[in-house]
């Protein structure tokens, strides 16, 4: 699935089959679902589930605690827009 595709299912009800954890939770947060994509990967214990946890709480302007996964995702916090960070992430995972 490229970027592209994987913007075209934001349009539906739900994520689609076969995401990882990391990857369904943005999934949510892009359809405003915050709380659920947060709620996916808090628990998880992998670096890509660290990583989407360092965007979510960078999104939600709690940067001591995203300065916190990203250091545990072994990052640091971008300097770009969440937007481009979200894409960016994405991406990545989606590459593999």
């Amino acid at each position: 699935m490229t970027l592209e595709e994987f913007k075209a299912t934001l349009s539906h009800s739900t994520p689609p089959e076969n995401l990882s954890k990391p990857l369904e939770a943005l999934w949510w947060d892009a359809n405003d679902e915050w709380d659920n994509g947060h709620r996916i990967v808090q628990d998880l214990e992998e670096p890509d589930a660290y990583w989407v946890h360092a965007y979510l709480h960078r999104v939600e302007g709690d940067l001591g605690n995203s300065n916190y996964w990203y250091r545990r995702a072994g990052r640091e916090m971008p300097n770009i827009s969440s937007n481009t960070e979200w894409e960016d992430i994405v991406t990545e995972l989606l590459g593999r």
